[in-house]
């Protein structure tokens, strides 16, 4: 397939009615040279990007459906950490050939995500080279309503979706050629969008986590100026780390990434909130600990004791455990 035809396979797989083009703001959509989109009266535009590259993000034996769920669902995942409704999306392909059927699945594993969001295709680009997906998700929110991850203090309650942990411990029985009966919390992210619009106005800062717990809670503390109390009988865990020893299991739960869950901090006022959130969202949700004064984060096991982490998560550039 050469790359006219592969633009306009995605741009007819893709499209939607004239009419939902009209809902969704699309002024102009994939076909020229740039996207018009129509931000609505009493809304502030949220944008986020990120690029998946083979062997880095995801491993080379993906498929192709997989491939284009997760940068659609990291992407979404930022904006649901904003508290922002996902509304547009951009998408730039670097291919190292474009088979028919490699292409169909990957708009099919696209395509699921998006309607399920709401989300428009309204244009990018294709180019001949390694396997590589960019792609710029935006969306729409009140102005002075976006969550940050400036607003934690102390006192403040520290929560963390889903669970955590298990899609590094899918990564690691991959790349030790071990049999791994779901790849999905690897492959497939459920970027918590309805749970970040719920935290508006209630939250004090939030973030998602794709390079590990201790990772992604350091750029909250370093941004509100705190610090932080981790009970690790707390951290929320999948059955794939059920039967590993404590220090395994809290090492994954930790410092792995790729989890995509929403870790926010609430004030103690609205802790009954939570449970409201759980049923809403039908999404479980754990308290970990809370923010206290100082800088950095301590861990303490079930005795009491401090837990010194092995690792702090997944850094580019920097050696990786």
């Amino acid at each position: 397939m050469k790359e006219f035809q592969l633009i306009r396979q995605i741009q007819q797989e893709t499209s939607v009615s004239s009419s939902a083009d009209s809902r969704h703001g699309v002024k102009l959509g994939i076909g020229d040279d740039a996207a018009v989109l129509e931000v609505p009266a009493g809304q502030h535009l949220v944008a986020a990007t990120d690029t998946l590259n083979a062997g880095t993000h995801f491993p080379e034996d993906t498929s192709a459906y997989d491939i284009a769920y997760k940068c659609l669902a990291v992407n979404l995942s930022d904006l649901a950490a904003m508290g922002a409704t996902p509304r547009w999306a951009l998408l730039s392909l670097s291919l190292p050939g474009a088979e028919q059927e490699w292409v169909q699945a990957f708009i099919a594993g696209f395509k699921s995500l998006a309607q399920e969001h709401g989300v428009a295709l309204v244009g990018g680009d294709t180019t001949s080279g390694p396997l590589s997906v960019s792609l710029t998700a935006l969306g729409l929110i009140k102005p002075g309503a976006q969550l940050m991850r400036s607003g934690a203090r102390p006192g403040d309650l520290l929560v963390v979706s889903g669970s955590i942990g298990g899609a590094a411990r899918v990564l690691d029985l991959l790349k030790g050629r071990e049999p791994v009966s779901d790849r999905r919390l690897l492959d497939r992210p459920q970027p918590r969008v309805r749970l970040g619009q719920a935290l508006v106005g209630f939250a004090s800062a939030c973030i998602d986590i794709s390079d590990g717990l201790l990772a992604d809670l350091g750029h909250v503390l370093r941004a509100s100026g705190c610090g932080a109390l981790i009970h690790l009988q707390k951290l929320p865990h999948d059955e794939l780390l059920a039967g590993l020893g404590d220090r395994q299991k809290w090492d994954y739960q930790l410092s792995g990434g790729d989890d995509y869950e929403l870790l926010f901090t609430l004030p103690r006022r609205h802790e009954e909130m939570i449970q409201s959130w759980r049923r809403e969202t039908e999404t479980r949700l754990s308290v970990i600990g809370e923010i206290e004064d100082g800088e950095g984060v301590r861990c303490t096991g079930p005795d009491g004791l401090a837990y010194d982490p092995q690792y702090t998560g997944f850094e580019h550039f920097g050696r990786q455990p």
